[in-house]
């Protein structure tokens, strides 16, 4: 899993697809921080980690349309298949790099929560609750879409897969309200990924809501397996 976690994080800072995704996040935070704290002389970081949200329904497609489908383009994934590490491993090994990357990308929102330090007193237990949710919340989204990226080997096809399964995962509550079944309606809200992240971002760390998404990122993590062991022995 090491050698396919290092040539995993290398391949993303040789092709431009790490440094768009950084530069992409990295613009659209600092936007978000400057509008909804700065010009409005708030502490409150709340409103740029939800906007923030918004957006990686389109980032996190971009940082994993080519982890499975690339590999499947161009052939290396046979050799990857018959390697003496386990399928379990690849796949980890390539959720990890991306994760990384990620990881790297929401370290900017400590910066933020620094500079505003210096000017007030800041709720720090809010801060780390907010950016715990981010980072659970883009952590499921990637498990999302590396899944979605085993399934071709288009990485444009993948991105738009992930795109769409992503919107819609964020989207089951709007969905659920309008189904005429209240059970329905209640199973969409609890599966909503936006109910469940958007009480991270006013301060409510729910354990609930963190075993849900680390619940989620296990699901497509397996299912993507599930994918890999087929076409194995396909």
């Amino acid at each position: 899993m090491g050698a396919i976690f290092r040539r995993e994080v290398q391949s993303y800072f040789i092709s431009p697809i790490g440094y768009i995704f950084l530069a992409a996040f990295y613009a659209f935070s600092a936007f978000f921080f400057a509008t909804s704290s700065l010009a409005q002389g708030s502490t409150k970081m709340n409103t740029m980690f939800s906007q923030l949200m918004i957006i990686l329904v389109v980032l996190i497609p971009i940082l994993t349309m080519r982890t499975m489908s690339e590999d499947k383009k161009s052939k290396t994934d046979q050799c990857l298949l018959t390697a003496p590490v386990s399928l379990g491993g690849i796949v980890a090994g390539k959720f990890l790099a991306a994760l990384l990357v990620y990881t790297c990308a929401v370290a900017i929102t400590v910066v933020y929560a620094v500079i505003l330090s210096a000017y007030a007193e800041m709720d720090w237990l809010v801060i780390i609750g907010n950016i715990v949710g981010l980072e659970l919340f883009g952590a499921s989204f990637i498990a999302v879409g590396i899944f979605c990226s085993s399934l071709t080997e288009n990485q444009v096809v993948a991105a738009v897969i992930s795109f769409i399964s992503i919107l819609a995962l964020n989207m089951l509550s709007l969905i659920g309200n309008l189904v005429p079944w209240n059970w329905l309606e209640t199973v969409c809200t609890k599966l909503s990924f936006y109910e469940r992240y958007s009480g991270f971002t006013y301060g409510l760390f729910d354990l609930s809501n963190v075993l849900f998404f680390i619940s989620a990122i296990v699901v497509f993590l397996f299912l993507t397996v599930r994918v890999l062991e087929k076409r194995r022995w396909s």
